[in-house]
């Protein structure tokens, strides 16, 4: 049996897709753990830094949105109140129950050139055929740690998302490398746990968002400054709400927007549990790092090129994600190899988030690069489903009412005339 549409990945993306694909007709089969990311990767206490009403997984008809979620479970889902990441776990379980069809939790550890399409290799040995693969793998793939801390043992370093539990660290001493809302919140719940931790960050002072406007204020103040899932402004708005638009801008304009758009920063609401409990260590970068008896020592520079060294038991790199080309693993090397890619690495996608492989359809992070920082967030997802999914019917050929219709131009509908780099 062929499939029309595999979808690879669980999480947000992945169920988004899979939803809208479903109510499209196509024969599909949905594989991954739903919510792996939030539920296996990210520590006890953790809150949802963007909006309740801009964190909805995405399905054709709206209905099953985060706050019918929470009003079902006897919930809050207010502006300006964050949301436990627990929370949104379960929300997405529930919604895969409701908006999707049945999921295979088995991981996909091969995908290939095949017949007509794709083979799809499951864990477990099972060979699928199908005319379009969705891969909608998160960001774990994309872990970044810095070079000076690669070579050490996962002992003594590891990085932000490798941890769902960090009772293991208390009464330790731990250092958190990174200033964004990850090294933050860890180093708040690790400090509340008893760990003597610091955060050390290559950035001269740390960045603390605003508390948010209210939802209901003057028009002139949302003229002004409009809300958007991605924060206030009219900035943010664009990136947030015309995502399809920010892929016509030059293309080093949509990289540099991408890599430094709403950079490492702490959510307000985080600020009170971090200053005065927290050792801060701005404006230093680890130049390198060796293990030593009880742990790893850290040589530091800082801006002005003070040398300091450090120890600690514990090195914890909440440094992010770096979505490359040659870290989907799970592509066979032949079909990884062929694909097209922007300067930064990451692959060149078409409108409808369709590589230049004919039927391989990418989302997420790694096309922030073609689409914007919204597709570092949930709020990418809505865009990106419905886009998408119109993008695998044109390639199979399919009308809305399930007809065939021709693909003008064939395989090279859609794309940008940016140049790209194999």
């Amino acid at each position: 049996m062929q499939y029309d549409l595999v979808v690879v990945g669980a999480g947000p993306y992945g169920l988004s897709i899979a939803s809208h694909a479903a109510a499209a007709g196509l024969n599909l089969r949905v594989f991954g753990r739903p919510m792996a990311s939030w539920r296996d990767h990210m520590p006890r206490g953790m809150f949802l830094k963007s909006e309740p009403w801009a964190s909805n997984l995405s399905d054709p008809g709206g209905r099953w949105r985060l706050d019918v979620y929470c009003a079902e479970h006897g919930l809050t889902a207010r502006h300006a109140e964050p949301i436990p990441v627990e929370a949104f776990a379960a929300y997405g379980l529930w919604f895969a129950r409701h908006a999707v069809p049945e999921l295979d939790e088995r991981m996909v550890t091969r995908v290939a050139p095949g017949p007509h399409g794709f083979t799809v290799v499951t864990e477990d040995g099972e060979v699928l055929h199908a005319r379009a693969v969705a891969l909608a793998v998160g960001v774990m793939p994309f872990v970044e740690v810095p070079a000076a801390l690669r070579g050490l043992h996962p002992a003594l370093v590891t990085h932000s998302s490798h941890h769902s539990d960090l009772d293991r660290f208390r009464d330790s001493d731990v250092t958190v490398i990174g200033g964004g809302q990850a090294a933050l919140e860890t180093a708040a719940l690790l400090a509340e746990q008893g760990t003597r931790v610091r955060v050390l960050a290559r950035a001269d002072g740390l960045r603390w968002n605003d508390v948010p406007p209210p939802l209901e204020r003057p028009l002139w103040q949302n003229i002004r400054s409009p809300h958007s899932g991605l924060g206030p402004g009219w900035r943010n708005w664009f990136y947030s709400e015309r995502p399809g638009l920010f892929r016509h801008l030059p293309e080093q304009t949509r990289q540099r927007i991408a890599a430094t758009a709403l950079g490492p920063a702490g959510a307000w609401w985080v600020r009170d549990r971090v200053e005065g409990t927290v050792e801060l260590l701005p404006g230093h970068e680890v130049i390198s790092a060796a293990a030593v008896p009880g742990g790893v020592r850290l040589d530091t520079m800082s801006r002005k090129g003070v040398l300091r060294t450090l120890e600690t038991e514990h090195v914890i790199a909440a440094t992010g994600f770096r979505a490359r080309c040659d870290r989907l693993g799970l592509l066979s090397g032949d079909l990884r190899g062929t694909l097209a890619t922007l300067p930064d690495g990451s692959p060149a996608v078409r409108r409808d988030f369709e590589s230049s492989q004919p039927g391989l359809f990418l989302a997420g992070l790694v096309t922030a690069s073609g689409f914007g920082p919204a597709m570092r967030f949930v709020q990418g997802a809505t865009f990106t489903a419905a886009a998408l999914v119109r993008g695998v019917r044109r390639r199979l050929g399919k009308t809305p009412m399930g007809g065939t219709i021709p693909v003008p131009g064939g395989s090279s509908r859609g794309w940008s005339s940016s140049p790209v780099r194999r």
